[in-house]
């Protein structure tokens, strides 16, 4: 009773917030099922992490001594010392995507880079805020839309709010079906999102989908170098799923691979969730800059869509340019969903799946730039 009433007592202020934020995020995993793979282990770990004298972040060991605890030493492995977790877990999601609808209509690669937008505007609007270099380009990634990317940025870049920045990344990936269509409304007409497309599918051969990861890795890799580990991991892993003769390691990374990395990642994460680095005025902020990048995201998507609109003689719905974001493939259904809404029998979702496939590779290339600008200049 007596360990007990001291630990009690050594509870600050700042760990029962951040048990009440961890049991938030269980909540909105279990019953809103809003990525539930990840938000679940991240509030389970914030919990961990902020116990008086928790022995997941240090703990003495019999004839060792004070050595790091468990949370700890996967945080230094696994993202600290090579950011591996977040490298790995993009096999994975290579391996998810079918790059075929984007394939079929090149001109959504344009979509995928105008919907990145909003990661330019956040960090502007960091510094703006005060934040130093290397912490504004790490808010600025979520607007990635991407939590990986995020997380990978920001530990790349030694930001002080990695925690923050993965709550916020991952969070608002979840929000997309409500941030999507609130951002899209305020830069349409109704008229506009009625507008119906017609659907050709191209003949995406299996050498052009075998050739698409190589061909990408190359060119990112020359043109942005710091984007290669990046972009060729998720590269690698679409290239398993299309080369025809490693199925089974294909479904492996899409399921065993990607589940175990996300579990790790999540509650590893939770590392940086301590109240003394998390409960701060600055978190408030970036979760306000990081809602900002999403909205200005699917805005820069959707004004792009409108301006090629000008030249064209077949206008495209200005929503799918709001799926180019890597919220993939959340944010091509939201966009289907919005076109049912206004006009019943309208099929926009392979138009939008193809920007949102797009949005997975610029995301990607654009935390790459990210790292190489910021690197340049610390």
């Amino acid at each position: 009773m007596e360990f007990l009433y001291e630990g009690i007592l050594s509870v600050t202020w700042q760990q029962l917030l951040m048990y009440g934020i961890g049991i938030l995020l269980i909540w909105l995993a279990i019953k809103k099922e809003y990525e539930p793979s990840l938000l679940l282990p991240m509030g389970f770990g914030a919990i961990l992490v902020n116990l008086p004298a928790s022995g997941v972040l240090n703990q003495v060991l019999a004839g060792v001594g004070e050595t790091s605890g468990i949370i700890e030493w996967l945080f230094n492995v696994g993202i600290e010392a090579a950011e591996a977790f977040p490298l790995l877990l993009f096999i994975g999601i290579g391996a998810m995507i079918d790059f075929g609808p984007l394939l079929s209509q090149p001109v959504m690669f344009l979509f995928g880079a105008a919907a990145q937008f909003g990661i330019f505007f956040a960090i502007c609007a960091a510094t703006l805020l005060g934040f130093d270099l290397k912490d504004a380009a790490s808010i600025g990634i979520i607007g990635a839309a991407d939590g990986p990317t995020s997380i990978l940025v920001s530990q790349i870049l030694r930001s002080n709010y990695i925690g923050a920045i993965a709550v916020a990344a991952y969070s608002y990936m979840a929000l997309v079906p409500i941030v999507q269509p609130f951002a899209i409304r305020l830069v349409t007409t109704k008229k506009e999102r009625k507008i119906r497309m017609t659907y050709k599918p191209g003949n995406v051969s299996k050498t052009l989908r075998i050739a698409f990861p190589i061909v990408v890795t190359i060119i990112v890799g020359m043109v942005a170098p710091m984007s290669v580990a990046l972009v060729g991991f998720l590269m690698f892993g679409n290239l398993l799923r299309e080369c025809g003769v490693l199925g089974n390691l294909s479904d492996t990374a899409q399921t065993s691979l990607a589940n175990l990395i996300t579990l790790l990642l999540g509650i590893t994460i939770s590392f940086s969730m301590r109240a003394d680095a998390f409960v701060q005025i600055d978190t408030l902020m970036i979760m306000i800059i990081g809602l900002l990048a999403f909205v200005f995201d699917t805005i820069g998507g959707v004004l792009f869509a409108k301006f090629i609109n000008l030249f064209r003689k077949e206008k495209l719905n200005p929503m799918i340019g709001g799926a180019g974001i890597s919220a993939f493939p959340m944010s091509a259904r939201v966009v289907q969903k919005m076109a049912q809404e206004e006009e019943p029998g309208n099929i926009i979702l392979m138009h939008a799946v193809g920007a949102n496939v797009s949005g997975q590779i610029a995301s990607v290339v654009a935390g790459g730039l990210v790292i190489s600008l910021v690197t340049r200049f610390l």
